[in-house]
């Protein structure tokens, strides 16, 4: 098994910490991993991005070219990203942002409305946790208790109150991916 995904999106979104959760909770399970981030001025509200690597062997780069997955979070990073994703890959749209739709026939695209949904659990900044919900129900790459385990680890202690609303949040993306998919 090798996993390779792109996690994209404006800088304050969570996708360094999605990679982030994917490689520590495949750290967990005895997988190799690898988690590349891209830095800079994306950290100012430009797109940011991450690469993760989750393989059942050790992984020899951490460079993804061609993604197994593309999750995007906005408009820019559907527009660098859909491209790339392999042929018979999976493409994962936060639609809350993204206005485009992919007209590849040769990928599977699940579109969810993240942003919106966050909303509705009460917290807007757990959407990045419904599309990873949906990514680990798709894939079974990782489990979604070594995610919440990993949040255990990563979150400091006066933030693991924010533990059941993350918990929350993968349910609902998990709960979605068959109803959305094209």
């Amino acid at each position: 098994m090798l996993e390779e995904i792109i996690i994209a999106g404006f800088g304050g979104q969570g996708v360094m910490s999605m990679g982030q959760l994917i490689a520590y909770a495949g750290m967990l399970e005895g997988k190799g991993v690898s988690w590349l981030p891209s830095y800079g001025p994306e950290q100012r509200g430009g797109t940011a991005n991450c690469a993760v690597v989750v393989s059942d062997e050790p992984v020899g780069s951490p460079l993804v070219t061609k993604p197994t997955t593309a999750i995007v979070l906005n408009n820019p990073s559907f527009d660098k990203f859909e491209p790339r994703v392999r042929s018979g890959g999976l493409l994962i749209i936060n639609s809350s942002l993204v206005v485009r739709t992919s007209e590849r026939k040769d990928i599977q695209t699940i579109e969810i409305s993240a942003t919106d949904l966050a909303n509705d659990l009460g917290n807007s900044r757990v959407a990045n946790m419904i599309l990873l919900g949906a990514f680990l129900e798709r894939t079974k790459i990782v489990s979604g208790e070594a995610i919440i385990e990993s949040l255990k680890k990563v979150l400091s202690a006066d933030k693991h109150h924010l533990i059941e609303i993350n918990e929350q949040a993968l349910k609902k993306g998990a709960s979605l991916v068959n109803v959305n998919i094209s």
